[in-house]
């Protein structure tokens, strides 16, 4: 509890707001690299995975690279990049690692959206002589975008905590306090600055899982509601006979 206590009088002390490296600025550069990175990883996986949920093309394919992608491990893969692309290059080095780490979840989102939409949906669109871009666009992209929010969501989060990394690299971030902290032995300081990337995750976490609510169609929330309700009409129906078969 002591260690806790230090924590967080660590990171509330005025002294976090000077210095060579301020907590808000430190957030600030955690804030970025991630929002580029999931920017960045967006543009590119989900106009792909719009691409094979729509056709079913390329579906193992996404599927094998993404699972080969999620098996590489982030620490040598952003080095890795630093030495390719040299040390003058840092900080795209270790944006294109964060982008590389993000398209999986958010490839999986986008193309696993549209395929979980009835296929008698899209029956229906075409039969009305809806061309492929409007069954897309106007049916297939409403309709799938909760589940491309949720791996926006699940990308941001692999991204979010992999910016720590970034400290390795002299890039800044949240990730400088533990480095910094390690051979000093201000376990405060981890610990402290470890609750900050937790409270940061947390809150990116929050605010997905509320828009991933916020675009669902009004149509679908009401069938779901409707669906709800009749089933359980239904099922007081039958208890109801049930208690009078059993009174005769």
């Amino acid at each position: 509890m002591n260690l806790l206590a230090e924590a967080f009088a660590w990171i509330f002390s005025p002294d976090r707001l000077t210095g060579s490296s301020p907590l808000p600025a430190a957030i600030g550069l955690h804030l970025y690299y991630t929002f580029i990175s999931v920017l960045i990883a967006s543009l590119i996986a989900v106009p792909l995975g719009f691409y094979i949920g729509h056709t079913g093309k390329g579906r193992n394919a996404a599927i094998a690279i993404s699972g080969a992608a999620r098996a590489v491990p982030s620490f040598g893969l952003i080095l890795l990049l630093v030495l390719v692309m040299g040390v003058t290059q840092k900080p795209l080095a270790a944006t294109v690692a964060f982008v590389l780490l993000g398209i999986p979840s958010i490839l999986a989102g986008a193309y696993a959206g549209l395929e979980a939409i009835d296929r008698r949906t899209i029956d229906a669109a075409r039969a009305v002589g809806m061309t492929e871009w409007q069954i897309l666009l106007q049916v297939e992209v409403p309709l799938g975008l909760p589940l491309l929010i949720g791996g926006i969501r699940a990308g941001a989060l692999q991204i979010v905590a992999t910016v720590v990394l970034a400290a390795y690299v002299t890039l800044g971030g949240l990730g400088t306090y533990i480095i910094q902290g390690i051979p000093l032995s201000r376990y405060d300081m981890i610990l402290g600055s470890a609750i900050v990337i937790v409270a940061l995750a947390l809150a990116l976490d929050g605010l997905f899982a509320l828009l991933q609510r916020f675009v669902v169609p009004r149509g679908v929330t009401a069938g779901l509601t409707q669906d709800i309700r009749t089933t359980s009409s239904r099922r007081r129906a039958v208890v109801g006979s049930s208690l009078q078969e059993g009174k005769g």
